[in-house]
């Protein structure tokens, strides 16, 4: 099998340490059309060391064109666009055939759509159409990829979770309920898939600064909402959308740091389950750590949104600047 050969570790799985020097691992990307997806395509298909050959994916391929620019001379060479709608079966099918025998080393779950507002003015179609992505859309990457790392013995799954899926985000429910779906579904796979040397790490960023985002945030600050009271309204147009976007420009991520970050990961020799990204986001998670109830966060989280936001909008400036500071791993 030339460099794909494995060799075999002392319990009889192939050695990851060993896998890492053979031919480049074949990485597949969900959601590489802008954000996180298309930075990490571009970060992996110029690794200096050449480890990686990269499928980047995206549903219409006719917002490729960013993505290409940013490959450059990778393109063709490390990296290859291809077309990839995560909620269809016959789509996933098609672009893992049109991969070389089919066999993914590194599969990055990196798809999903965000969905802010009061819960009364969100049909359930449009959640149901968050789960599908988020949720289900990673389900159905993972079913088809699985046998062959299986049968392998050797594979990487990365999902591209969100701290949302550690913690409930006011306006944020069905979201923050597709993120917590994954985080249970994906930490469950993992007990089972060490058995196989297979890997599963949920990398959570915190807010991430796109086009995106700010696009989104412009449109649901002047949508009707219908079926929804005067008084949530105000609460979610006066309180809770200043303090998002003050949220973001104070510890907002850029999507090439969150890639950075993926791209450790995946060069790892034994992948964490979890890494957050975002140092500066670690004092809003604590809350929720330090009392296992849960209490003190909502009534915390509560109170700063409601009746303490000029020392949200304090400690947030803080966090911007560095007056306090966390680590989340050791260095």
């Amino acid at each position: 099998m030339g460099g794909r050969s494995q060799v075999l570790a002392s319990r009889g799985h192939p050695s990851r340490e060993t896998d890492m020097a053979d031919a480049p691992r074949t990485v597949l990307i969900s959601g590489c059309s802008s954000g996180i997806g298309l930075e990490l395509a571009v970060q992996l298909a110029h690794d200096h060391r050449h480890r990686y050959q990269v499928v980047a994916t995206m549903r219409d391929l006719g917002k490729k064109g960013t993505l290409e620019a940013a490959a450059g001379e990778a393109l063709g060479q490390t990296l290859t666009v291809a077309q990839l709608d995560v909620c269809s079966d016959e789509s996933v099918a098609q672009c893992l055939s049109g991969i070389q025998g089919g066999e993914v080393d590194v599969l990055v779950n990196n798809a999903g759509v965000g969905l802010v507002g009061p819960l009364e003015g969100l049909s359930l179609a449009a959640m149901q159409n968050v789960f599908d992505t988020n949720f289900f859309g990673a389900v159905r990457l993972v079913r088809a990829v699985l046998p062959g790392m299986k049968r392998r013995r050797k594979g990487h799954i990365v999902v591209v979770s969100s701290v949302m899926g550690l913690q409930g985000v006011v306006f944020n429910e069905a979201y923050a309920a597709s993120k917590f779906a994954l985080e249970g579904f994906f930490e469950s796979l993992a007990v089972q898939l060490l058995q196989f040397n297979i890997f599963i790490t949920l990398v959570e960023p915190g807010p991430v600064v796109t086009n995106f985002e700010g696009k989104l945030l412009e449109q649901v600050s002047t949508a009707e909402f219908p079926d929804t009271d005067p008084d949530t309204l105000h609460y979610f147009r006066d309180f809770y959308l200043p303090a998002s976007r003050e949220l973001f420009h104070s510890v907002g991520q850029s999507p090439q740091d969150v890639a950075q970050v993926i791209v450790k990961v995946i060069s790892s020799t034994r992948p964490p389950l979890r890494r957050q990204t975002n140092a500066r986001y670690t004092p809003l998670i604590v809350l929720k750590t330090v009392d296992p109830s849960g209490s003190l966060y909502v009534r915390i989280t509560h109170c700063l949104l409601f009746r303490w936001t000029r020392l949200l909008n304090l400690g947030l400036r803080c966090l911007a600047c560095g007056c306090l500071r966390f680590r989340i791993w050791p260095r």
